[in-house]
């Protein structure tokens, strides 16, 4: 795997996983209480705590979108010139 290739992957992946981060954010803004629904029918939480969990993996997921996917992609343009 040659390093353009490389940098391409990493583009493409940090596009698609920002996409869904998007996705996930406007689908909880615009419908949480059919969000909260859907989730109490496999787990039986409060609507607090689906908050919380929801906030903070969307936190998670924003994070892991940053370290694994846009730093690499920037450091690979930097070092390849």
């Amino acid at each position: 795997m040659n390093i353009e290739l490389l940098a391409a992957l990493l583009g493409w992946s940090a596009i698609i996983n920002i996409g869904l981060l998007l996705y996930w954010s406007i689908i909880l803004l615009l419908a949480p209480n059919w969000m909260y629904r859907v989730s109490t029918q496999w787990f039986a939480m409060s609507e607090q705590q689906f908050s919380t969990i929801q906030y903070c993996f969307l936190g998670g997921f924003k994070l892991c979108i940053l370290f694994f996917n846009v730093v690499p992609y920037f450091a690979i343009k930097i070092v390849s010139g």
